[in-house]
């Protein structure tokens, strides 16, 4: 018999903690007003946009950093929405994430022709449904969630209108998009006919129970397929390089970094609040996932010449990384929930990195091939350094954070003492050296190569908002680096256990 019973007490008698759903407000408040300046002020409100999105997020970091600093775990809604230092770790990423790219974004958008309203206004409602993703601790919360993340992410895509490979992007992103989401929902209803409600901690009951196989199975696998789209997992991947090289670079950045780890944050709810159990049936899955995505991704972009795309298949690559300890959670647990979250910080660094760096060059080269990096190091000595940086800890390489990113998941797949453990890590282990050519290449460029005869060479101005993202990122990749417990004091597996 199903139960709804924690929907009608929600809906009779609210018992809402203001102070837990405080983020979320801020964010959809910030939102509010961002869209008042524009209504208002119209033409002379545009220059005041990005900076009211940028300190609306900060201020938003207020109530996450007052709910860190009580350190009680508030639930609401019997369960389906909890605030636990996992929500708030992830929570506290999204918004820096979000904070960075508008900074790439101030002057791209400012120099386009764009209406600045409409496209932070739907910056601030993706990472509001990110925000609300971290707490999620329900089928119908976690949809939601996804579904306020990603309909934003579709507009986006396809922002700019006058542009046919925008319009592509955006395109392939929604169709593709779609089709993720309809796999993943079937899957869920198979789920709540199992177990007769929408809590992850009732969908682990029935699982454990061993009742209804086929269909624990088959919504098992769906849910993971409609969310290996979310993260360009391979095979599932395919929009990814033609939406990141079409669509607007600080979207690209958002995509990259930001949608990929909401997905992973609803993978990490969903496998260890509700499959728990199942691990017959998801650690194959995640195996398969994190061996095709690492090998494709690497083997794709050794062939690439465009900057973008190139990091489109590393990002695919990056990923299989980041699939790899769920393969191995049955076994180590909350060790791979620490993995999963210390991959993920490090990741938005660099990447985020990397991308204003590609931003700026692009503003005087006015291309996205790796050819145009050539001779960088001439006319931007500063820029060439940071772009070997950011690099390089893609790649792995001490003492760059990208090397304790990938320690972490080596470790984390070798404590598990298991096959599919070793396996993995010397999957892995071989396609850090396939990265490695095609990091290298982007640094050759940078370095060695003279700039072509034409190129303009004199110094690279760069824009005070790319410049506090550029510092930003740099400062946090090395940081995590050569310090790492500035990072795992916050993503240790004790202290961010997920509580369901």
């Amino acid at each position: 018999m199903f139960s709804f019973a924690p929907s009608l007490v929600g809906f009779v008698r609210p018992d809402i903690d203001w102070h837990a759903v405080a983020p979320e407000l801020t964010l959809l408040g910030v939102g509010a007003v961002v869209t008042l300046l524009d209504i208002i002020f119209l033409e002379r409100g545009r220059a005041y946009t990005s900076a009211m999105a940028g300190i609306g997020l900060l201020i938003t970091l207020i109530p996450i950093v007052t709910l860190a600093a009580q350190g009680t775990t508030r639930e609401m809604f019997g369960g389906a929405f909890v605030v636990d230092n996992f929500a708030l770790v992830l929570k506290a990423m999204f918004i820096v994430v979000a904070y960075i790219v508008v900074l790439l974004s101030t002057n791209y958008i400012a120099e386009g022709d764009y209406w600045e309203n409409e496209y932070y206004g739907l910056l601030l409602s993706a990472v509001l449904g990110m925000v609300l993703m971290a707490s999620a601790r329900d089928l119908i919360t976690i949809f939601v969630a996804l579904e306020l993340l990603s309909i934003p992410a579709y507009l986006l895509a396809a922002w700019r209108k006058g542009d046919l490979k925008s319009n592509e992007a955006g395109l392939k992103y929604y169709l593709m998009g779609v089709f993720a989401s309809a796999i993943m929902l079937y899957g869920m209803s198979l789920l709540f006919g199992l177990a007769g409600d929408t809590r992850l901690s009732e969908i682990s009951v029935a699982l454990s129970g061993g009742d209804a196989e086929p269909v624990a199975i088959l919504g098992i696998i769906f849910v993971i397929v409609g969310f290996a789209f979310k993260v360009s997992g391979f095979p599932f991947h395919t929009w990814a390089p033609d939406t990141y090289e079409g669509a607007p670079t600080p979207v690209t950045a958002f995509l990259a970094v930001a949608s990929k780890a909401a997905g992973f944050v609803a993978l990490l709810q969903l496998v260890y609040a509700g499959f728990g159990s199942r691990d017959d049936v998801y650690e194959p899955l995640f195996w398969i996932l994190a061996v095709g995505s690492m090998t494709a991704g690497n083997l794709m972009a050794l062939r690439q010449k465009n900057i973008v795309r190139l990091m489109a298949y590393s990002g695919v690559s990056q990923a299989g990384f980041m699939l790899a300890p769920l393969a191995v959670i049955g076994a180590i647990g909350d060790e791979a929930v620490s993995a999963v979250v210390t991959y993920v910080l490090i990741y938005a660094a660099m990447n985020l990195g990397a991308f204003a760096v590609i931003i700026t060059v692009a503003r005087r080269t006015a291309s996205g091939e790796i050819s145009s990096y050539s001779g960088l190091f001439g006319y931007a000595p500063g820029l060439c350094v940071v772009m070997s940086l950011f690099m390089f800890s893609l790649a792995g390489i001490p003492p760059l954070g990208g090397w304790f990113a990938k320690f972490a998941v080596f470790r984390a797949v070798v404590e598990a003492d298991t096959a599919w453990g070793y396996s993995l890590a010397a999957i892995a282990a071989v396609n850090s050296v396939i990265a490695l050519f095609y990091y290298a290449k982007v640094a050759r460029m940078m370095w060695f190569e003279a700039a072509p005869a034409q190129a303009d060479m004199s110094a690279l101005r760069i824009p005070p908002s790319l410049l506090a993202a550029l510092g930003l990122t740099a400062a946090a990749t090395l940081l995590f680096g050569i310090y790492p417990p500035a990072i795992t004091h916050f993503t240790d597996g004790a202290l961010i256990a997920l509580s369901y």
